[in-house]
């Protein structure tokens, strides 16, 4: 049996099978979620011309100075200021041609139509044409996921449609004799099916089209029919459970008679060793663990990079962020763990308890942290890796 594969190098052989959805032109206002496929060129200028930063006068030449006018947003005052003119102007609104200051509202004393030089006027509130962006910029590139902030950018450019990646499409099945569909019903030798909805949410937040299947028997045959079926409208499929040691290896022999060939199986991390990743043509199956934290940490590590490569983001692997810690941690064992662990003021504190079957912790939990294979002992205040448990932080 060969020896089980580094982090690195599984993530990289499960992300180079794997290629980027088509693309198509979207509507901006329908694309939230997606990734963008080209990037979006400004084209207009933001703000298109001079514009006033605060309520006030728009001052041309040294005071006192005439009011001629006033400027509103949506209705710009449309002469020429000439020295010691002036025009009441509004936030937003247009700066009249021969403007070179602006006096804020507050430090203005009016007299009819007479504005005073008490204070200065700046051309520190005066937003220059082009501040933003200009007619031509790259606003966004490939592989950067439409949100709110990015849809709003979009617009503001001049541009109404993106070509963006579909979104992917997964199959989650879930295996496993002893798991009830329903959580308000479970015999004393069952338990709720919960790694099927856990991970059908981590790849909707990833931008993907879920079709759940399960709780399937752990059996071969019914495994295999579970595949076949989920492979005609899925190029990803993530099985949870199924997948151990000896008689009660049931994925591989499954996937086998499906047509898939195995591409590696267990990786060096604690929880999930038990991970496995096979082919058929242009569709993937990746393995996951049955217990609910390893599959969880999995999911993480594995579904959600391969979801972000299919969905065409430009950065599809989590990125770990030096943390200090709380409270010492022990000694590490042989293998690379991820231990899960919530943030305080003082730093980072690892949950006391780390079994791959317990939620609690897990659901409590806004980190992992990296710990690697025989890990030294860390003292309170030393900085580890540690990943936010937010999959929107890795594109």
């Amino acid at each position: 049996m060969s020896a089980p594969l580094e982090l690195e190098d599984a993530q990289a052989r499960l992300l180079g099978l794997l290629s980027p959805t088509p693309a198509r032109a979207c509507p901006v206002d329908e694309s939230a979620g997606l990734f963008l496929a080209q990037p979006v060129i400004a084209r207009r200028t933001q703000p298109s011309a001079d514009l006033s930063a605060m309520d006030g006068y728009a001052t041309a030449g040294e005071g006192p100075w005439q009011i001629k006018g006033e400027s509103r947003a949506g209705a710009p005052f449309d002469m020429v200021l000439g020295k010691g003119d002036a025009i009441r102007i509004s936030t937003g609104a247009q700066m009249p041609l021969g403007a070179d200051a602006v006096l804020v509202q507050e430090e203005a004393q009016v007299d009819g139509t007479r504005l005073p030089a008490t204070e200065p006027p700046t051309a520190r509130f005066i937003r220059r044409a082009g501040l933003d962006f200009k007619a031509s910029d790259t606003l966004l590139e490939a592989g950067t996921r439409m949100g709110a902030a990015q849809i709003a950018l979009t617009r503001a450019g001049g541009v109404a449609e993106v070509v963006t990646h579909d979104a992917p499409r997964v199959a989650v099945i879930e295996c496993g004799d002893e798991l009830a569909r329903d959580p308000t019903s479970c015999e004393p030798h069952q338990t709720p099916a919960v790694n099927g909805a856990m991970l059908a949410a981590m790849a909707r937040d990833a931008g993907a089209q879920v079709r759940p299947i399960g709780p399937v028997a752990d059996d071969a045959e019914e495994i295999t029919r579970a595949v076949l079926a989920a492979s005609e409208d899925a190029t990803l499929l993530v099985i949870s459970g199924g997948a151990s040691v000896g008689p009660h290896d049931l994925v591989k022999p499954a996937l086998e008679a499906a047509g898939f060939t195995l591409d590696f199986w267990r990786i060096a991390i604690k929880p999930g060793k038990p991970l496995l990743v096979a082919r058929r043509a242009d569709t993937v199956v990746l393995g996951l663990p049955g217990n609910p934290v390893s599959s969880y940490v999995t999911g993480f590590l594995f579904m959600v990079p391969a979801l972000l490569r299919m969905a065409g983001a430009k950065d599809c692997l989590p990125r770990a962020i030096p943390m200090p810690l709380a409270r010492d941690l022990p000694p590490g064992g042989g293998r690379r763990e991820f231990l899960r662990a919530w943030w305080t003021p003082e730093g980072l504190v690892a949950a006391e308890l780390q079994d791959s079957s317990a939620l609690t912790p897990l659901a409590q939990a806004q980190v992992l942290i990296d710990r690697p294979a025989h890990a030294e002992a860390s003292e309170a205040g030393a900085f580890v890796p540690a990943f936010l448990l937010e999959t929107r932080t890795y594109a």
